[in-house]
């Protein structure tokens, strides 16, 4: 029952990561404007490759150690006091190196106001300890404390973000949406675990600590960086086109990574149980979800990808159609890469086989990025991302394939893409006939016709065992 638990919140918290930046979205974009919101995006991953440095690999080997002792009935304040004080080390020495950087290059010293909003983020993101909870598994208290959050910022929005002129005051909005978790969080974590600095003992969990830590750095270089480098090579109009095609893809992604979140310490205590079989079924009901699930949206987001774009952002964002379109392959390409590096290398320990296929990833990364983006811009930089998450994608499944003989589900993969086939024609097919009318009616067309043929299919064709589960239950 506590994982059909945990997967209920998580669901509900991965519908609230869907609604709520649906309902912000349009409307700051509209009001601010795509210059603004490319600034606010720039500065943004500028802060975000600082908080990337600060908690280093804290997030992955946090809840694969918090999850494994819980199991073993260790106390968990000796890990918890541990992770907490390394991760506060390393936040600290973030913290300097931000200011710094924001004293002595031109661009950030402008903005400095924002970049002082982002040093909340950064210091937030440090008592965030999200991990210690998914770690114990208590994803009821996750979801309810984050939809109180959101709903108190999303009221903030609209009353405070009125005019192009507020885009300090939204990002300001985002980094304190950050400090008010991390205020409850931090609070109400001695309920299960204290703080005490005789039980530090950090030389179990540096090596983890940075191994980890660096693969996130190296993924950073091809989906953080290079946002940075498109801010600095062209202007904040072609980062507002860049975040901006990313953003549904976003949104619908944690919709999966919801699935993802709970299993990854199920699976750690599976391994630790020595449940190998379990532990594939697993993969492959989370395999089959991603197939089942992705394949649609990618056909019907492609094709209706300026109509999706004028609903999020409105008039003035058509540079973000082409990046879009070549970036929602990647809900099939990083969903299965999650499935393989957070479900299967990360629990199995494979730290180093998943820093080296990501730092190969980087390199290509950080080639493609100087060679595209000034040329190529926003384009160049989702083509940059594409490449790099397909080289990681197909580098982790020769690992898993050579040393556990797990392979890639070849079979169900070209049956959901040979049912999807006539699909895609249906939605050409009402893309042409319907697209002189109003986009609204278009997309909720193409949206009702998508969803009735998804369930038809699954349901009646292809009798997808776990969409007929999700159905009687």
């Amino acid at each position: 029952m506590g994982i059909k638990r945990n997967i209920l919140y998580t669901s509900i918290l991965t519908t609230s990561n869907y609604i709520f930046p649906l309902i912000v979205y349009p409307y700051v974009s509209r009001v601010l404007g795509v210059t603004n919101i490319g600034l606010c995006n720039f500065i943004d991953s500028i802060i975000n490759y600082f908080i990337l440095f600060s908690m280093m690999g804290v997030t992955i080997l946090g809840t694969r150690q918090i999850a494994m002792d819980k199991a073993n009935s260790i106390n968990l304040s000796n890990p918890f006091s541990s992770l907490l004080a390394l991760n506060g080390l390393t936040t600290i020495f973030a913290l300097f190196i931000l200011l710094g950087v924001t004293l002595t290059v031109p661009e950030l010293y402008e903005n400095r106001d924002m970049m002082g909003y982002g040093a909340i983020k950064l210091v937030s993101n440090f008592l965030l300890i999200e991990w210690f909870y998914k770690g114990i598994e208590n994803f009821r208290f996750i979801t309810v404390r984050t939809i109180f959050i959101k709903c108190l910022f999303v009221a903030s929005v609209f009353i405070f973000v009125r005019d192009r002129e507020d885009y300090p005051v939204y990002y300001l909005l985002t980094a304190l949406t950050i400090a008010g978790n991390a205020i409850i969080n931090i609070s109400y974590a001695t309920k299960f675990a204290s703080f005490r600095l005789k039980l530090v003992n950090l030389k179990n969990y540096i090596k983890p600590y940075f191994v980890l830590g660096s693969y996130l750095v190296m993924t950073s270089l091809y989906t953080t960086f290079n946002v940075v480098y498109l801010g600095f090579i062209t202007n904040d109009t072609q980062v507002g086109y860049y975040t901006t095609a990313t953003r549904l893809y976003n949104i619908l992604l944690a919709l999966f990574t919801g699935v993802t979140t709970v299993l990854m310490p199920r699976m750690s205590n599976l391994l630790a149980q020595n449940k190998f079989d379990e532990f594939k079924s697993f993969i492959g009901k989370s395999t089959s979800l991603l197939f089942c699930f992705s394949f649609p949206v990618i056909i019907f987001c492609t094709i209706y990808a300026p109509e999706v774009i004028m609903l999020i952002s409105g008039p003035g964002y058509e540079g973000a159609i082409t990046p879009m379109r070549i970036i929602m392959p990647l809900m099939l390409i990083i969903g299965y890469e999650q499935i393989q590096i957070v479900q299967c290398l990360m629990p199995l320990k494979r730290d180093k086989k998943v820093m080296i296929n990501a730092g190969i990833g980087a390199l290509i990364g950080i080639i493609l990025n100087f060679l595209l983006i000034p040329h190529l811009e926003s384009v160049g930089s989702a083509i940059t991302w594409v490449s790099a998450e397909t080289t990681i994608m197909v580098l982790s499944q020769i690992v898993l394939k050579i040393e556990f003989d797990i392979n890639f589900a070849w079979k169900n993969f070209f049956r959901e893409l040979l049912f999807n086939i006539p699909l895609c024609g249906i939605l050409l097919m009402i893309y042409f006939i319907f697209r002189s009318y109003n986009y609204f009616l278009v997309l909720t067309l193409a949206a009702l016709i998508t969803a009735i043929y998804f369930f038809s299919t699954q349901i009646f064709i292809n009798k997808n065992k776990t969409i007929l589960s999700l159905f009687h239950k």
